[in-house]
């Protein structure tokens, strides 16, 4: 299909480039122009939208989250991370089949797109079920291999590692990754490390989410997680942490010196009670840091305004800096290091030939105006109220609160609360 989008002021998100107005060409899952109004365009379209002077811009990443824990949405709060992970999560994880996972990840998919979010980071079960869903919905979602002592094998993980990159136009992919140090043991981990030196891939861990974590991690180890696992080769090809809350002087030279990215997920660590992640910091190194929401469990919400908002408030707050972490680097974390930390170098900003996955912002809401900087009034003020449409290589999927998503909504929440009823009881 061939799209026209006019109309619009677009923040393309390229380095040092302000809004202009102008309009977007979409054919197939690509964009071909971006730039100003062309009025004696002789282009045959499919479809043309009046954007009506809205923003259009590139969709927010979700670096970090586990979709299908829709079915735990508030079911186990007010916990510490290891009872509730232990006693809670992983008993009613186990009940899951795939088909309760391709529902539960359709519910995580409409919420990812009210919130402008238009791929994922997704560390979870049933891999088949992912492929089914992404294929049934036409979202994009990048695997992270979730391997630990209690599933999986290497074997497995580099014959996944194959059938799910083998066509760079899908709209699945997948990178490698583990679970974490606390439940994946040595000989698994050095298995992994050599996989990522023999494909040169890089690799992800959820990594120093909590003290405990931490201090156990060093009582076994005499290192931290950070220095343990790249004392094992697993972080020579890149990757990244997702949390990084705990961190010593000598796990920031690690992250530095091996090129990783850091992965914070504010909401979840504060609900938790896991702790503040030290990103600015991260900044001040050098060390590139993404956005997650983590998963609607421990959240609960899958909502990259909030997650914006959070990342720079509390930033402000524990270095005692108004200036920390200023809106256009949350904005960049939230699109473009996103992007670019789960190995999506296409769909990072707004060109001529990037993949076509954009969000159209309503400006004309009381929390967008004035407009005297819109950049700013995204991450100070933006809410879900002002996604208008999200489109994902070339179609939209959400348009003022319909979805596109081959199921109806009432179906899709019917079926995710089956599922919630049968497992939780």
């Amino acid at each position: 299909m061939n799209t026209r989008i006019y109309n619009v002021r677009i923040l393309t998100m390229e380095a040092g480039k302000s809004i202009f107005r102008g309009e977007v060409w979409v054919k197939g899952d690509t964009i071909a122009y971006v730039g100003p109004s062309v009025l004696d365009a002789k282009e045959k379209w499919d479809r043309e939208i009046d954007g009506q002077g809205n923003l259009l811009m590139p969709g927010f990443k979700n670096a970090h989250t586990h979709s299908a824990m829709t079915f735990l949405r508030s079911h186990a709060d007010d916990m510490k991370l290891d009872e509730w992970l232990n006693n809670r999560v992983f008993p009613a994880e186990a009940k899951l089949c795939e088909e309760d996972i391709y529902w539960l990840n359709k519910l995580a998919i409409m919420e990812y797109l009210t919130s402008g979010i238009t791929s994922v980071f997704d560390m979870y079960l049933s891999k088949p079920a992912t492929l089914r869903t992404v294929e049934d919905t036409g979202y994009r979602m990048v695997i992270c291999e979730s391997i630990n002592d209690f599933g999986g094998t290497v074997r497995e993980v580099e014959d996944d590692y194959k059938r799910y990159n083998q066509d760079p136009d899908r709209l699945i992919s997948y990178q490698l990754g583990f679970h974490a140090e606390y439940t994946t043991g040595r000989p698994l981990m050095e298995e992994l490390a050599g996989l990522s030196e023999k494909y040169g891939i890089p690799v992800y861990v959820h990594c120093s989410e909590t003290k405990k974590e931490v201090e156990d991690c060093r009582r076994r180890t005499g290192m931290t997680p950070v220095g343990y696992m790249d004392s094992l080769g697993l972080f020579r090809q890149g990757g990244g942490i997702f949390h990084g809350v705990h961190m010593d002087d000598a796990d920031f030279d690690i992250l530095k010196q091996r090129n990783l990215y850091v992965v914070t997920n504010p909401a979840s660590n504060l609900k938790l009670a896991s702790g503040i992640a030290p990103v600015k910091r991260y900044l001040d190194m050098g060390i590139p840091v993404a956005i997650g929401t983590d998963g609607p469990a421990s959240n609960n919400c899958l909502d990259m305004f909030r997650e914006m908002f959070l990342t720079t408030g509390l930033q402000k707050a524990i270095c005692d800096d108004p200036e920390a972490v200023p809106a256009m680097e949350v904005l960049k974390m939230a699109v473009v290091n996103g992007a670019h930390a789960m190995g999506l170098p296409e769909c990072d900003i707004l060109a001529e030939g990037r993949k076509a996955d954009m969000i159209l912002i309503d400006l004309q809401q009381p929390n967008m105006q004035p407009l005297q900087n819109i950049e700013k009034n995204l991450v100070y003020s933006g809410s879900k109220q002002n996604v208008k449409m999200t489109m994902v290589a070339g179609k939209v999927l959400y348009q003022d609160g319909e979805y596109n998503l081959g199921s109806s909504k009432e179906e899709i929440f019917a079926r995710a609360n089956e599922s919630a009823r049968r497992i939780l009881g």
